[in-house]
């Protein structure tokens, strides 16, 4: 069996902002069926609270729909985005004369855990390379001037001060820098997310000493509540903002507004929010920033890869979104592994079961992010052109299975990286020209760079042509059962263009499989409709599935190649 690297994710961890600190002048649906097909139930639940419309949970007619919604930028809404998250100290160097402007000694190219000279204007310089994917949302790392005492290169280690002077990192450049990245953004009809922390501050930061009382003592933390949200987090404490403290909820609500006053942005990812108490979401942080941009798309950052019951106290604060670190976790199982399908239909079921259909296409989905391993990395006993392979069906789910897909950048080419800081391994020049994608760079990425990079164009091409794939309910179709092929299907619902996805995660061709389509007892009569026998399925990614199936005695017949999936319209 193949051994992995997942297990560095299954428990349940925190955010950037738990890095080991680097002092300056250092170096460094329903259950599981075990009969192949399966009838699941189809539920919904209350949508999202929050301000811009992630999802109405009614699937639009084939026109799609327009809505504007979520920001400056209009002809979007949230559940259309594709988000790209970028580290800017890692993306591009754009301006060489900020390089050393950070504490002394922090400026290194050759030290992982140092600056590594990219700015906003690198990233400005190279929004083609977003465009030619198809992205429609930047997300970017904290752009806070960073503790003077660490190299926080990441932008999680603030030196907030008291009064708030909205002082940025000089490295990445200006307020003006920043501005400009929006309205380039805005002008391309794309979104800017700026990241966020309220949890803590740097370590030597301005406010720590201004405001002692502010911080929760490590040594009695415990005995207020739960530690995780209490005390502080990190390899070296990082200090801990008391956020039940009136004066300190006001500080933290005003400072985040302020942002929104100065720069024209449309969301805001917070890091760290199951270690912050939910009441200071749902009471003070989430009304604030209500008040100041009601429009304001908020995703949060609740690092669990366990039940997702977890989730829901946030998403009932008003959080539009939070990452989906439970399906993160299963696709590196799953893809990553080579093994059973189940475990991730089952997450999925039970995704559906605890948040309802509405919800679940509002979560924000990935397959590895700063974090964590790189998919691309974690997979340790298999060679590049298989671990390739598997990848391209992780890709594959993140952009069919409900949810907004995330992408890190350099997954669009296969980039490397196993635990922190390699995963934070510079944006390799190569990766922005199609000459460069052509040749293989065993030392940064997996083979078939240009492979990858076609076929995330591709799958965000038919996200955005096939609007069942943003909206539609989620119905299983097929699992793994017993002895049964590996193949794992499922339908994406609409009332004209349903989309049918399957993939076989094993290693040969599977099938054929017997597919029941009308005694699946989750899709209604107004689905079933599309589906009568006769009815041509066209296949539409070109990965290697049947080129059409048609709809036999209520029954889809396909077999499918090994580590293949295939995405199926009605022909038209």
């Amino acid at each position: 069996m193949t051994r992995l690297g997942w297990f560095l994710v299954s428990v349940a961890a925190c955010g950037a902002a738990e890095l080991e600190s680097t002092p300056v002048g250092t170096t460094s649906g329903v259950g599981g069926s075990t009969d192949g097909p399966t009838s699941p139930t189809s539920a919904d639940g209350t949508p999202s609270t929050g301000g811009a419309d992630v999802d109405s949970g009614d699937a639009p007619d084939a026109g799609g729909g327009d809505t504007t919604t979520g920001g400056d930028t209009p002809g979007l809404d949230a559940a259309e985005q594709v988000i790209y998250l970028v580290m800017p100290d890692r993306f591009v160097d754009g301006d060489v004369d900020n390089d050393l402007l950070g504490p002394e000694g922090c400026f290194d190219p050759a030290d992982a855990r140092k600056f590594h000279g990219g700015d906003l204007q690198g990233v400005r310089d190279r929004l083609d390379h977003l465009g030619a994917l198809g992205v429609t949302t930047l997300w970017i790392t904290p752009v806070y001037a960073q503790s003077p005492d660490r190299c926080g290169y990441h932008g999680y280690w603030a030196d907030f001060a008291d009064p708030d002077d909205g002082a940025m990192q000089p490295t990445l450049g200006t307020l003006e820098d920043l501005q400009g990245l929006a309205d380039d953004l805005h002008a391309a009809g794309q979104w800017l997310v700026l990241d966020m922390v309220v949890n803590h501050a740097g370590p030597g930061a301005r406010v720590v000493q201004q405001r002692p009382e502010w911080f929760h003592d490590p040594d009695g933390c415990a005995r207020l509540g739960p530690a995780e949200v209490y005390c502080p987090i990190g390899g070296s404490p990082l200090p801990d903002f008391a956020q039940e403290v009136p004066e300190v909820a006001d500080y933290l609500d005003a400072q985040s507004v302020g942002w929104i006053e100065r720069v024209a942005f449309d969301g805001v990812r917070m890091d760290t929010v199951k270690h912050v108490p939910v009441e200071y979401w749902n009471d003070g942080w989430i009304p604030a920033v209500r008040d100041a941009k009601p429009e304001l798309f908020v995703v949060g950052e609740v690092f669990d890869t366990g039940s997702t019951e977890k989730l829901v106290p946030y998403l009932d604060a008003g959080f539009d979104s939070l990452f989906n670190f439970p399906l993160m976790a299963e696709l590196g199982h799953v893809f990553g592994g080579g093994g059973s399908v189940n475990p991730l239909a089952s997450r999925v079921a039970e995704q559906v079961d605890v948040l309802g259909q509405a919800r679940l296409r509002a979560l924000t989905s990935f397959v590895d992010n700063h974090d964590v391993p790189r998919f691309t990395s974690a997979v340790v006993d298999a060679t590049p052109e298989e671990i390739h392979r598997r990848y391209l069906l992780a890709l594959g789910a993140l952009f069919t299975l409900p949810g907004i897909p995330m992408l890190y950048y350099g997954d669009e080419v296969g980039l490397l990286g196993a635990g922190d800081p390699d995963n934070r391994r510079d944006m390799p020049s190569w990766a922005f020209t199609d000459e460069g994608r052509a040749v293989d760079h065993p030392d940064d990425a997996l083979p078939g760079a240009d492979v990858t990079f076609a076929r995330v164009q591709q799958l965000i091409a038919l996200r955005r042509e096939h609007p069942a794939l943003v909206r539609g309910d989620y119905v299983e179709l097929w699992r793994k059962g017993g002895q049964a092929a590996n193949i794992f299907a499922f339908v994406r619902t609409d009332v004209a263009d349903p989309i049918v996805v399957a993939f076989n995660n094993g290693a040969e061709a599977a099938g054929p499989v017997d597919i029941r389509i009308a005694a699946n007892e989750a899709l209604s009569a107004a689905d079933l409709a599309l589906f009568t026998d006769g009815t041509e399925l066209v296949e539409l990614l070109g990965a290697g599935g049947p080129a059409a199936v048609t709809i036999t005695e209520g029954e889809l017949r396909l077999s499918l190649p090994g580590r293949t999936m295939a995405i199926y319209s009605r022909a038209r």
